[in-house]
């Protein structure tokens, strides 16, 4: 059976069965991180099969960023994942539930979970890539108005003169994990693609901070020239 028949399945499974409330991380984002992974087997070969199914369920198991067990959450999608696989699709080869399940684990940044295969590295890579650019713009500002943070610190909004603190300011977001990312990717072009987005953040930082100052038109060359990269 090809990986777009899985999809198909995978799909109208989870259209039945996955959480509706959380749109960051719904089916429109496996899709797209599936799409992303796509791209990268393309130049490092992995079993696409794998790596579709782990895009798939790999937050099957998602708990809030301010959850007390958010760091166990990817093990927890790992053994999720294995249950739904075995109890609805029992045609699904039993030989990569191992591959699937380390890569649905290895995905997660605050797990902190080497990846060892191909298959886990590209997964990692195409998760994070969602982070980054337009789309991670989107989705860092939705995740944080639904946790009732504020947009950033109106006074430091690059925290200069205090710590970084993204539990209470989205923008600290951004020095706290994103434009961090690029050095935790795992293939050469997942790098290459997470520099280029992660620049982009960088700009709309600029433009950001330059409007805080009044300047509505040019971004703020210290900005650019502190964290481009």
């Amino acid at each position: 059976m090809s990986p777009e028949y899985w999809q198909s399945q995978f799909e109208a499974w989870l259209a039945q069965h996955a959480p509706e409330d959380d749109k960051a991380h719904d089916i429109a984002h496996f899709r797209r991180v599936w799409h992303t992974a796509r791209q990268l087997i393309k130049e490092h070969p992995a079993d696409p099969l794998v790596v579709l199914t782990a895009c798939y369920f790999h937050d099957i198991v998602n708990l809030p960023k301010n959850h007390p067990q958010r760091a166990q959450a990817s093990a927890m999608a790992a053994q999720e994942t294995l249950r739904i696989l075995r109890d609805a699709f029992p045609a699904f080869p039993s030989t990569l539930h191992e591959a699937v399940a380390h890569a649905v684990q290895a995905h997660s940044f605050s797990a902190g979970v080497t990846p060892l295969t191909p298959e886990a590295r590209i997964v990692q890579d195409a998760d994070r890539l969602e982070s980054l650019g337009a789309i991670g713009l989107a989705r860092v500002f939705y995740v944080s108005g639904a946790l009732g943070r504020a947009l950033f610190d109106g006074d430091d909004p690059l925290a200069e003169c205090r710590e970084l603190d993204d539990l209470t300011f989205a923008l600290d977001h951004f020095q706290k994990k994103l434009l961090l990312l690029p050095d935790t990717m795992q293939t050469e072009p997942g790098r290459q693609l997470a520099r280029h987005n992660a620049n982009f953040l960088v700009h709309y930082m600029a433009k950001l901070c330059a409007e805080l100052k009044g300047d509505f038109c040019t971004p703020d060359a210290d900005v650019l020239a502190r964290f481009m990269r």
